[in-house]
C-alpha cells in the first residue's frame, strides 16, 4: 500500500513503537504524545523507541500537531495517499513499519484520549516483555459508555472463542513485533478491516491464532468522546458486526469446538483508582423510535432472518411503555445467531443485512439501560457477566441453525451428511 513518510529523525530501528492511528485530530493529538512520551522516557529511558503517527493525511494540520509537539522520543509520520481514508490502513501501516524496525513491543493508542496517563504506557509495554503477545486494556467506563462492546462485541467473543476479553474493541492495545508480522501475513484483510473493523480483527485473529492473550488494568477511568448509544452509528457498526461475522465464517472450525468461555492472564488489580467515570447521556425515547422505525422499514427482512418464535418475542416488545422495555440475553444471543447465518448465506446484500441489524441492537441497548438504571458500575459489570453465560448457554442454537441451514456456498450441512 502505498504511504507518505516524513522521518525527520532518520529512524531505522526501534525496540518499542507507540502508533497513534488518527484522521483529524488536531484538536486532542498534541496531549497523547506529550503524555506518551512522558511514559516511554520514565519507564523505558534506555529503550530505542520511537512514536509514530499512522494518519489518513488529514487536513486539520494533524501532522503539523504531531511533529511540532515537543519530545524527547523521536517522531516519525506516515500517511495513506491523499482520498484513501480507514482506520485499518492506517494499522496496517503501524504492522509494516514495526517490522520494519525490528520492534519487540508495539503499543497502539488513540488519538482523542483525555485520560491516558504516563502509567499506561508501562502496563500495556510490560506483559509484552513478561511473554505475551497481545495485551488488552481493562479500565472503568461509564456503563452506557461502548454498548457495542456491551452487547456484541463482548459477549459474541466470549461465546464464539471461549476468551473472555472486555475491551475487544477498545482502540487502545499492545502486541510483539512476532503478532505484528503474523497480521501482515493474515489473508482476512477485506475493506471493513481497513476501516473500523480492524479492532475486534485483531483481537479475534490474535485469539484463534494461539498467541498469548492478556489483559492489563490502566489504573484510571477512559475518557473519550463518548458518544449518546441513541445516536447514529454510521458505517462504525456494519464494518465491526461485519467483521465478526465474517470471521466467524472463517473460523467455525474453532467456535464449533469451544464449549465454554475462560478467563485470562489479568495484569493490575485496580490500583485504588476512584470509580468515577465521565457520565453518558443516554435518550431512551430516541432508541424506542428508532427500533419501532425499523420495524417498519425491515419487515421484510426480519421475517426472512429471524426465526418465527424469535420475531413474535421480539414483535412483543412494540406495546411496552419506553420504561418497560426487555430485551432478554436468551432471546439476543438467539437473533444474532438467526444473524450469523443469515450473514453467512447472503439471503440479502450484507451492508443491507445489518442495517436490519441496528434497530434491534438499539432496543436491546434500551433494554440494558432499563434494567441497570439503578446500579453502580460494579453492580453493572456483574449483570453483564450473567448475561454472558445466558448468552453462553444458548449457543448450541447457533451451531443447530448453523449445521441444518441450507448454505448458498453449496457445502453440505451436516443434515445432508447424516441423511
Amino acid at each position: 500500500m502505498e504511504r507518505i513518510v516524513e522521518n525527520p529523525d532518520k529512524i531505522k530501528k526501534a525496540e518499542i513503537v507507540i502508533g497513534i492511528p488518527s484522521y483529524k485530530e488536531a484538536d486532542s493529538i498534541g496531549y497523547v504524545v506529550s503524555v506518551v512520551d512522558e511514559g516511554l522516557n520514565r519507564y523505558f529511558g534506555k529503550k530505542e523507541k520511537v512514536i509514530i503517527n499512522v494518519d489518513n493525511n488529514s487536513p486539520d494540520g494533524t501532522k503539523e500537531v504531531f511533529l511540532e509537539t515537543p519530545t524527547k522520543t523521536p517522531k516519525l509520520y506516515i500517511s495513506t495517499p491523499p482520498g484513501v481514508k480507514g482506520k485499518g490502513r492506517n494499522i496496517r501501516n503501524l504492522f509494516e513499519a514495526a517490522v520494519e524496525l525490528g520492534a519487540k513491543v508495539v503499543i497502539m493508542v488513540d488519538a482523542d484520549l483525555k485520560s491516558i496517563t504516563p502509567q499506561w504506557i508501562q502496563y500495556l509495554a510490560e506483559p509484552i516483555y513478561l511473554g505475551h503477545d497481545y495485551v488488552v486494556p481493562i479500565y472503568i467506563r461509564h456503563k452506557y459508555d461502548g454498548t457495542i462492546t456491551n452487547n456484541i462485541s463482548y459477549p459474541l467473543t466470549r461465546v464464539l472463542y471461549g476468551l473472555r476479553v472486555r475491551q475487544p474493541i477498545a482502540g487502545d492495545f499492545a502486541f510483539s513485533g512476532k503478532l505484528a508480522r503474523a497480521y501482515l501475513t493474515e489473508k482476512t484483510w477485506n475493506e471493513n478491516v481497513f476501516e473500523f473493523g480492524i479492532d475486534i480483527w485483531m483481537t479475534t485473529t490474535a485469539i484463534v491464532r494461539g498467541f498469548k492473550v492478556c489483559q492489563t488494568f490502566l489504573g484510571a477511568p477512559k475518557s473519550h468522546r463518548a458518544k449518546d448509544p441513541s445516536a447514529h452509528l454510521g458505517p462504525m457498526f456494519y464494518q465491526v458486526i461485519g467483521t465478526m461475522f465474517s470471521l466467524a465464517i472463517d473460523y467455525e472450525y474453532i467456535w464449533k469446538d469451544t464449549e465454554y468461555s475462560m478467563p485470562t492472564n489479568i495484569f493490575g488489580f485496580g490500583l485504588g483508582v476512584k470509580d468515577e467515570p465521565p457520565a453518558v447521556s443516554v435518550n431512551k425515547e430516541n432508541l424506542l423510535k428508532n427500533f419501532l422505525e425499523g420495524a417498519d422499514q425491515y419487515t421484510k427482512i426480519w421475517e426472512t432472518v429471524i426465526a418465527l418464535p424469535n420475531l413474535d418475542e421480539l414483535m412483543e416488545i412494540k406495546k411496552k411503555d419506553v420504561d418497560k422495555v426487555k430485551v432478554p440475553a436468551e432471546l439476543w444471543a438467539r437473533i444474532l445467531f438467526d444473524y450469523i447465518v443469515a450473514y453467512r448465506d447472503e439471503v440479502f446484500p450484507r451492508t443491507e443485512l445489518l442495517n436490519s441489524l441496528i434497530p434491534i441492537y438499539y432496543i436491546r441497548t434500551l433494554g440494558y439501560v432499563n434494567e441497570t438504571k439503578n446500579m453502580d458500575t460494579k453492580e453493572a459489570e456483574d449483570y453483564l457477566d450473567n448475561e454472558c453465560r445466558i448468552m453462553e448457554s444458548e449457543k448450541y442454537y447457533l451451531i443447530a441453525k448453523w449445521n441444518q441451514t441450507p448454505r448458498k456456498d453449496g457445502i453440505p450441512s451436516i443434515v445432508q451428511y447424516l441423511g
